[in-house]
């Protein structure tokens, strides 16, 4: 599906389901006090590809984790209990033992449980040794600790966290620049897991400063759609993300992506992470303690006024 496409998707489904288009959905619940169950739902998509062709499975389990988890810590949530499903056309023990062994060293990762989940056998429904992964993960965020979208403000940084490589997206393009000899070759270097942000992000996110968690106005998960649709979803109208190339390093793997395939780099920046995984918007007052606390986080830009939402720049 296009981006445009998408867009109007979603604004269609608003109409039925208002609070549609954040990284997670939201409930208020008293359950542990005043405070929200935070839910979210994702798949692995067409990164599977090339786990069946490359016989590689373990990885796509943490990705279906990671995808999850990293959308709710977008609220401000702590993930709390994970479940997973699994459908193929026919039970493959073996492989099937290789991708939940993944998935749970994804939830140990993240520090959570999981609870169990449906593994569904369809008969002519998948084609021979392929299968679809899926998961559902919910949180929990106290009043006070729920970020609740749009806030950020002129003046605010933008302070990235490196992404591991190219997380769970673009594999429809990647698989139309390379061919299957290629894929395989490069399995490895395709495979490696969504990074987990959890233990890092967390402690910040609900420390125990009211004024700390107050520094940071917005957490984006950058995924599908890349920064134009995922860092815009965090930035007001009236305000544009300005993003600056070359403040962090773009790992191996995106160069060789866009020479084989002579894609213009405007269309990198949109369908690709680019090295990004996650991106806070920060209060400029706080941007050093933050720093301190995510060693690997760099400054990548920042929050000025406009009417672009984002532009990267450099």
């Amino acid at each position: 599906m296009h981006l445009a496409q998408a867009r109007r998707w979603v604004r269609g489904l608003k109409r039925w389901v208002p609070r549609v288009g954040f990284f997670a959905g939201s409930y208020p619940f008293r359950g542990r006090g005043p405070g929200f169950l935070v839910a979210s739902a994702d798949g692995v998509g067409t990164k599977l590809q090339v786990a069946f062709l490359a016989d590689i499975h373990e990885s796509v389990g943490v990705d279906v984790v990671a995808m999850n988890v990293n959308d709710l810590l977008c609220l401000g949530a702590r993930p709390l209990f994970f479940m997973d499903y699994l459908a193929c056309g026919k039970l493959e023990l073996e492989r099937m033992r290789r991708v939940l062994k993944g998935v749970a060293r994804g939830c140990r990762l993240a520090g959570i449980e999981l609870l169990g989940g449906e593994t569904a056998e369809m008969p002519g429904f998948y084609r021979p040794g392929e299968y679809d992964l899926a998961g559902f993960a919910v949180g929990w965020a106290s009043s006070n600790d729920l970020l609740r979208g749009s806030r950020a403000r002129a003046g605010d940084a933008l302070v990235g966290l490196p992404s591991s490589g190219l997380h769970s997206n673009g594999f429809s393009l990647v698989r139309k620049v390379f061919n299957r000899p290629e894929l395989r070759r490069l399995a490895r270097k395709l495979l490696v897991p969504t990074r987990i942000y959890v233990q890092e992000l967390l402690p910040l996110l609900q420390s125990g400063r009211y004024v700390l968690r107050r520094a940071v106005h917005g957490v984006a998960h950058i995924t599908g759609g890349s920064f134009p649709e995922k860092l815009a979803r965090i930035v007001p109208q009236g305000l544009c993300a300005v993003l600056r190339k070359g403040s962090w390093r773009v790992p191996e793997i995106f160069g060789i992506i866009q020479s084989r395939g002579r894609i213009p780099e405007e269309e990198m920046y949109r369908v690709f992470n680019m090295g990004i995984g996650m991106i806070l918007a920060v209060s400029a007052g706080f941007v050093g303690e933050v720093l301190r606390r995510l060693p690997e986080a760099r400054i990548v830009g920042e929050v000025v006024r406009g009417t672009r939402r984002v532009e990267i720049i450099g």
